[in-house]
């Protein structure tokens, strides 16, 4: 069986029991493990997943219920079930039946169970993000100019922070970033800012920042050759079923778009398993759906094989099941006219065997039996049979803490994630610009003041200047007119030169007078002739 991993022994017919073996070369052709809940899946999952792991396929498991992490160890003869499986392993023919453990490497999103896994929220990019956190198509609009201004600008987007701040300075910046880039408004940004703060309080801060997950240390296998299988503890992150459908499908995406193209390889390069894989689909977009389906079509030509395990077939739209080439159905209750139509639709989805009455057998199949149908070697679906499930050799149950110490301290990740780096992204450099900014208005602001105040002082003091200009003038003024008074002397002088010149005007008029009007008395000479020459002669000697 080395050429392919044993499903299971099929119902005998005419034909007896045939084995129901997965191609390895078909592998990477996807795959569906349904049923309701308790008649199996999660122990098919589990012996499938340690099969390809023996056979060098590293495997990813997203453990939704916790106990997937036993197949990191052996099973025990003193196991609860031992007995049942070791019938099983003698009811379907399994010689040599023995437990083995898996190697394993334990991944959290939240740090606590595992390593942590983180990307950046640059990788994640808009659409995911705005599926994570609900947008609108107007707010996904502006979610999308704001990685595209990040980008333009050399801003790296790492962690929630840089994604507040980038979106911070869009709101701040609304007008030249819509006359440039198309529409954005304060409210969008603002109800993208409130998403974000609700992604943050259900730990979505986690996942986001460096160290980013290298999808190549997925890819590991041990030095027996065998595949690492990957177990991310989801049973927390359940709680939270956006940021767990989201991180599924980018993981796929960075698969997708970091492995090289290898058509159908002889063995997968690696084979998930999404438990709970309806999560994905629910109130999904039809542009998500889409994605889920492009990369699902395409990453089969990466090697990558990605097997949806869910409750009820139909959970899974048709496009996206059309994919799955192997099926392992177990068993459906018809209790409601959709678990009814569930029953038809997975019976319609497998290759008719005449011998079969599919619908029937869905409802009637035991725990641990199931009807299995799987890609032959030409790529053609088998005819569908119902099939006894093989057992698994690891353990069926969760290890303990002490058991998870150990595995996770000789992890070949050990010590490369467990710390955070917090390197210069758009956080820091528009905190950066801000203060800058800030410094340079508040200088701004500074000089100006002092500007103003320097013109008030020097208003001040042209006005002093003129008040004392005024005052020099008033005092010079005075002073002039101080100097152009006459001093006591220069008074003493001139009255006594005008007394002088009055007496002898005085006598130099009579004198006149009498020459001119011929009198020698004081009459003659007080006559109005008289009196007129002395008024003129007085007025010259004055």
């Amino acid at each position: 069986m080395s050429d392919g991993i044993f499903i299971g022994l099929g119902a005998p017919d005419k034909n007896g029991g045939s084995p129901q073996t997965l191609n390895l070369r078909r592998a990477n052709r996807h795959g569906l493990i349904a049923g309701a809940t308790g008649t199996g899946k999660t122990v098919t999952l589990q012996g499938i997943a340690e099969s390809f792991s023996a056979l060098g396929v590293p495997v990813f498991l997203a453990d939704v219920k916790g106990d997937l992490s036993g197949i990191s160890m052996a099973g025990s003869p003193t196991a609860k079930n031992a007995d049942k499986l070791v019938e099983r392993a003698r009811e379907i023919g399994v010689e040599n039946y023995s437990y083995a453990d898996n190697p394993a490497i334990f991944w959290d999103l939240y740090g606590e169970q595992g390593h942590p896994v983180r990307t950046t929220v640059s990788e994640m990019g808009p659409l995911l993000l705005s599926r994570l956190m609900g947008l609108n198509e107007t707010q996904e609009g502006v979610l999308s100019i704001a990685f595209k201004y990040a980008d333009e600008q050399g801003l790296l987007l790492l962690d929630l922070g840089d994604l507040q701040s980038m979106l911070a300075y869009c709101a701040e910046n609304a007008d030249t970033l819509s006359a440039q880039y198309g529409n954005v408004t304060k409210a969008s940004v603002g109800a993208i800012q409130r998403q974000l703060l609700q992604l943050e309080s259900q730990g979505g801060g986690h996942f986001f920042g460096e160290p980013a997950l290298d999808i190549h240390d997925m890819l590991k296998v041990d030095d027996q050759g065998r595949g690492y299988v990957n177990i991310l503890a989801a049973d927390k992150l359940m709680q939270s079923p956006k940021l767990y459908a989201t991180f599924l499908l980018w993981l796929l995406s960075e698969l997708f778009e970091t492995l090289p193209e290898v058509g159908d390889p002889d063995k997968p390069v690696l084979v998930f398993f999404f438990d709970e894989a309806h999560l994905l689909f629910d109130d999904a977009p039809k542009a998500l759906t889409d994605k889920i389906e492009q990369v699902v079509r395409l990453i089969r030509s990466k090697g990558v094989g990605v097997y949806f395990v869910t409750q009820n077939p139909i959970d899974i739209p048709e496009d996206v099941a059309g994919q799955l080439g192997n099926r392992v159905q177990h068993a459906l209750r018809a209790f409601t006219p959709r678990d009814q139509k569930a029953i038809k639709a997975a019976a319609d989805t497998f290759r008719l065997n005449p011998e079969l009455d599919v619908e029937t057998a869905i409802t009637e199949l035991k725990v641990g039996e199931a009807l299995v149908s799987l890609l032959q070697e030409d790529g053609s679906p088998g005819i569908v049979q119902r099939t006894l499930i093989a057992p698994p050799r690891s353990r069926l149950g969760p290890v303990d803490a002490k058991e998870r110490a150990i595995i996770q301290s000789i992890s070949p990740c050990t010590g490369k994630y467990d710390t955070t780096v917090n390197r210069e992204s758009a956080q820091e450099i528009l905190a950066a610009r801000g203060q800058a900014a800030a410094a340079a208005a508040q200088a701004a602001q500074a000089q100006a003041e002092a500007d103003k105040a320097a013109a008030a002082q020097a208003k001040v003091e042209a006005k002093q200047r003129e008040a004392q200009l005024k005052e020099q003038a008033r005092q010079d003024a005075a002073a002039a007119r101080e100097a152009a008074k006459p001093s006591g002397f220069d008074k003493a002088i001139q009255s006594a030169t005008r007394s002088a010149a009055t007496s002898v005007g005085r006598q130099v008029a009579n004198e006149v007078g009498r020459a001119v009007f011929g009198g020698s008395t004081r009459r003659s000479s007080g006559g109005i002739a008289g009196q007129l020459v002395r008024g003129i002669l007085g007025s010259l000697f004055k």
